[in-house]
């Protein structure tokens, strides 16, 4: 499928997309967010896909905002529609099956970091800036900011970036535990196409379960996650991959997992 605003290459069983408006700063318009919505449809239902990059293009921006322009002239009820279709965005990433990487070369404010933390790990240049300036423009977090990272960072730091709009650098987001590496611009992109291509060979009914069970086990009760635990571990045990891995490791070699 050809788009306006995203870039999609292949390499094995990776996809990256990369979000291409650097006139705009890689800006989130309302088109941008429905074919990032196609896109990771299209990745999802791709056996041959079993990880994802999102990225921006450019130097300077993975995704520096929503359009502000375009944002401007919204109505509630729009605005409302915009939110909406934001956040679906979001959980459509959450709840994809297959790990996203976020590879955050720049600025990530507003609905750029929106979606970073909708990503399943984050991984950043050092020139890179996160936050949620929203508050400067009489508005607030609309694409899940205000709970994404309240879970991830405690309330306080969280209302901290949320209240004030005061982006933080990539170190500071890194010992804050919101990004999992911080690489120089240089070898940044080289990085991502690594890490999301050892996640692609890894067993794709075991990433899912994970994936699963962290990201719905958060907001449950403790036993009742634990007993969840225990069925995905139960489901991993049922599939060939399984047999595979378990029978490389007596082996002493690689195993080829098939997501059977």
């Amino acid at each position: 499928m050809a788009h306006k605003n995203l870039i999609i290459e292949h390499r094995d069983a990776v996809v990256q997309i990369t979000v291409n408006r650097p006139d705009k700063l890689n800006a989130l318009n309302l088109d941008t967010l429905v074919e990032l919505g196609d896109a990771i449809e299209d990745a999802t239902a791709d056996d041959g896909v079993r990880a994802m990059i999102i990225t921006g293009s450019g130097d300077k921006a993975f995704v520096a905002g929503a359009d502000i322009a375009e944002i401007h002239d919204l109505t509630p009820l729009q605005a409302r529609d915009f939110s909406e279709l934001g956040q679906q965005l979001m959980r459509q990433i959450e709840h994809c099956g297959k790990p996203v990487l976020a590879a955050i070369n720049g600025f990530a404010l507003g609905g750029g970091m929106e979606l970073a933390l909708a990503c399943h790990v984050r991984i950043a240049s050092d020139n890179a800036r996160l936050g949620l300036p929203e508050i400067n423009l009489g508005i607030m977090p609309g694409f899940g900011g205000t709970q994404r990272l309240v879970r991830m960072l405690g309330r306080s730091r969280a209302l901290q970036m949320i209240l004030t709009g005061k982006p933080i650098d990539a170190a500071t987001a890194e010992r804050h535990g919101l990004l999992a590496h911080v690489f120089s611009a240089q070898e940044m992109a080289d990085q991502a196409w690594c890490l999301a291509q050892s996640l692609a060979a890894a067993a794709p009914i075991a990433l899912r379960n994970i994936m699963e069970a962290v990201q719905t086990g958060q907001d449950m009760a403790m036993e009742s996650a634990l007993s969840m635990e225990t069925q995905l571990f139960a489901l991993c045990c049922s599939a060939q991959d399984m047999r595979e891995g378990t029978r490389a490791f007596l082996d002493k070699r690689k195993p080829e997992f098939t997501g059977q």
